[in-house]
């Protein structure tokens, strides 16, 4: 089965009402690939804004969100709140939410079947830090990632998930996975998806790449039968992002 290619930009905490509107007007009019399945992560407050002003072919997501549809939980958002303003996916796991905010696989796994409950589909990502790669546990780590995810979630789901590998090592800091070392993980989560969920969920979901990921690097993943596309950092606030978008061409 032939996957369709996948790419999200993950603006982080960026952007502002001159900027949106000034880079959306240029996606809009790009030659972006109409074969490739495209989303992009905004800060909560400009989510609206960018679901009413972007291309139809392109869909919104939130970069968060938190286990509850309501209720008194000061400061936070929940799946059925971004799902009325326009926004179709949710970023979860991100590595900055795990290592800064101290968010458990436990408590990304809630969140992956709560915004799953509210129509939204998920970016999961997974990803081992330096040390965790230099001591060669990253196979470890991202299945113990997975594996709260697993137990969660039914098999239909993996449906409408996304899977975001990004060692934590490559992100931001221009240091880039090998397209070997890259591959090597994919295959690996892949054969993990067989082993604990099915051969069908296995093959159908899509397998992303992030971390430093630029109109330079792209390409050469891409090629990687497991690379199934990118969840983009930077790059994604500037016209290379339709280069990264057009990689699998």
């Amino acid at each position: 089965m032939a996957r369709t290619f996948w790419v999200g930009g993950n603006w982080k905490m960026n952007g502002s009402v001159a900027v949106i509107k000034d880079l959306v007007s240029k996606f809009n009019a790009s030659d972006a690939s109409s074969d490739v399945e495209v989303v992009l992560g905004a800060p909560y407050v400009y989510v609206p804004l960018l679901a009413d002003s972007l291309r139809k072919d392109w869909a919104v997501a939130g970069e968060n969100c938190y286990v509850k549809a309501s209720g008194a939980y000061t400061g936070e958002i929940s799946p059925e709140m971004l799902h009325d303003v326009g926004a179709k996916w949710v970023i979860l796991g991100h590595s900055e939410r795990r290592s800064i905010l101290k968010e458990s696989d436990e408590f990304t796994a809630e969140k992956v079947v709560k915004a799953l409950e509210a129509g939204l589909k998920v970016v999961l990502c997974i990803g081992e830090l330096l040390e965790e790669r230099e001591a060669g546990i990253t196979q470890a780590v991202v299945n113990r990632q997975l594996d709260a995810v697993i137990k969660t979630v039914k098999e239909a789901d993996w449906a409408n998930i996304v899977i975001a590998y990004e060692p934590v090592w490559a992100i931001g800091t221009g240091k880039v996975a090998t397209p070997d070392q890259a591959q090597e993980v994919h295959a690996a989560i892949r054969k993990y998806l067989e082993t604990t969920v099915s051969a069908k969920v296995a093959e159908q979901t899509r397998i992303t790449y992030g971390g430093s990921v630029n109109a330079g690097n792209c390409k050469v993943l891409a090629q990687q039968p497991d690379v199934d596309g990118f969840l983009v950092g930077g790059a994604s606030l500037k016209l290379e992002f339709i280069d990264i978008i057009n990689a699998n061409n």
